[in-house]
């Protein structure tokens, strides 16, 4: 269902943002985002002269490999067209972000590690969509794993409290999905 029909307007600004899960042949994950920004109206750039309508204003890259317990082993960042030539000199900070888990605390983390004048707003703020993609690329992998260990170590034990319980409306403690899902955690 499409949103409501809105307002007479013109649209200005677009940003895209393409984010993809692979699993590679030896066993992490990549994690890749590319954003895009263009505007619908030409503009004078101090940096890049004139940019044209549907030009990029901001072309940036990032591609983060997860291992199985989500942490990173490795950040690469690239800028193809920003609004400034200083700009693509803040991607290789984005490398110290390997050592970092993607769990709670994150997002602290890595405005710590590249966080104001160390990185870029942009593409700082779209390791968060990343951090998801991650969860949702990895889940079927992880949820394999754990099954595997709980047979092997519980032997029918009950089981852990799941992680997803409480973290939006569909898994909410007293949603039908919860009551489904798993009975005994429903309230």
């Amino acid at each position: 269902m499409p949103l409501s029909a809105p307002a007479p307007r013109q649209l200005h600004h677009l940003r895209d943002i393409a984010l993809r899960g692979y699993l590679r042949d030896d066993g992490l994950v990549d994690i890749e985002a590319h954003l895009t920004d263009t505007k619908t109206y030409g503009f004078p750039s101090e940096h890049r002269g004139q940019v044209n309508p549907g030009e990029a204003l901001h072309g940036m890259w990032v591609r983060m490999t997860i291992n199985t317990d989500m942490m990173i082993t490795e950040c690469e960042a690239v800028t193809d067209y920003s609004p400034f030539d200083i700009c693509p000199g803040a991607t290789p900070n984005f490398r110290k972000l390997a050592g970092l888990s993607i769990g709670p605390g994150f997002n602290r983390a890595v405005n710590e590690v590249v966080g104001g004048v160390q990185g870029c707003t942009h593409l700082r703020e779209v390791l968060a969509q990343m951090a998801t993609v991650a969860f949702q690329t990895m889940w079927p992998i992880r949820h394999r794993r754990q099954q595997e260990q709980r047979t092997a170590e519980e032997g029918g034990a009950p089981r852990r409290r799941p992680a997803l319980l409480g973290t939006c409306h569909a898994y909410a403690p007293n949603s039908s999905v919860v009551r489904r899902k798993w009975p005994e955690w429903s309230e």
